[in-house]
């Protein structure tokens, strides 16, 4: 099985190699062309991460991140979303390494095991990294006009937050 594992990504590149070969297409010039495309994309995506980034970093850096803890924990512990992991929910919409140095400090502090520590890793691992996603998949598309997704992807998020912590309680007590 580990072998299949291996060789799957040269094989696939083998074939893929062989079938453009067969059909008559120019190699050299489909993977140059595609290149370019790429850079073009990375071009388009720099600017959002140039100011996605050091805004993450002042929001944590200025204790910002910590007084908005302290304002919506009494909710959430009434929903039954542990209080602990409130910085994780703030931050994995905005910095998916920031969420995941947190949920690590998080496990850390009170075990794999625990139901804290569970809930972390299933918030983690339910939600995704909104404003980042946004700002590159929506800077390399060129949309411009976000009116509705990031209500909707915010939504989404509050419920994989609420979802963990249901599931954790149900599956682990």
């Amino acid at each position: 099985m580990k072998l299949i594992g291996e060789l799957s990504v040269p094989l696939i590149i083998i074939f893929v190699m062989l079938y453009a070969l067969y059909r008559g297409t120019d190699i050299f010039s489909s993977m140059t062309a595609g290149a370019a495309d790429g850079l073009k994309t990375v071009v388009g995506i720099v600017p959002a991460l140039i100011t996605l980034l050091p805004c993450i970093y002042m929001l944590r850096a200025s204790g910002a991140l910590d007084a908005l803890c302290c304002l919506i924990r009494p909710l959430l512990s009434q929903i039954g979303i542990p209080s602990e992991t409130v910085p994780l929910m703030l931050l994995r919409p905005l910095s998916g390494s920031g969420a995941l140095a947190v949920g690590s400090d998080i496990i850390k502090q009170y075990g794999a095991d625990s139901y804290v520590g569970r809930c972390a890793a299933v918030m983690l691992g339910s939600t995704e990294t909104t404003f980042y996603v946004i700002a590159v998949y929506f800077g390399a598309a060129g949309i411009k006009n976000t009116r509705h997704a990031i209500p909707a992807a915010l939504v989404a998020d509050f419920a994989g937050f609420v979802a963990a912590a249901f599931f954790v309680r149900l599956f682990w007590g």
